[in-house]
């Protein structure tokens, strides 16, 4: 595979995981702490999700080629 097909696939990839993140980006089981002026949020939930997601992709594209 070449350069130019591989960032191209690359870049798709990055567009579908940011659909996902804003569709799925604070689901139960994400961490989010607020305090006085701090707030910190921790997506865990949300980054197993994503991995599941990308782990399946990249099974189906492999088993194509």
């Amino acid at each position: 595979m070449n350069m130019g097909k591989m960032f191209i696939i690359l870049g798709i990839i990055f567009v579908v995981i940011g659909i996902i993140w804003s569709f799925i980006g604070k689901m139960p089981g994400d961490i989010t702490i607020k305090r006085d002026n701090f707030t910190f949020h921790f997506p865990i939930m949300t980054s197993i999700v994503v991995s599941i997601i990308l782990t399946l992709i990249f099974f189906i594209i492999g088993k194509f080629r």
